[in-house]
């Protein structure tokens, strides 16, 4: 079985993916939840601004960014 758990900066753009784990302290997580991004949802990147911007995710029909730092911490699974 191959392991398809990456980083979220790592998806590519319109693969939807599931969240395995966010890396991080508690008020980290806590944010992230408070956002709705949480283990076990569906994310997927809609767009990357360049020059290292942020990103756009879609996750339980609402759009959002996410600085790319942010999208490095949370680990997601291929689907």
């Amino acid at each position: 079985m191959i392991n398809t758990t990456k980083s979220l900066m790592n998806l590519s753009y319109n693969k939807e993916a599931k969240i395995i784990q966010i890396q991080g302290g508690r008020g980290f997580q806590s944010k992230l939840r408070v956002m709705g991004i949480r283990e076990g949802q569906k994310i997927k990147i809609i767009s990357r601004q360049p020059f290292r911007g942020p990103i756009t995710i879609s996750i339980n029909g609402c759009q959002m960014t996410l600085g790319r730092g942010m999208a490095h911490r949370i680990i997601v699974e291929e689907l």
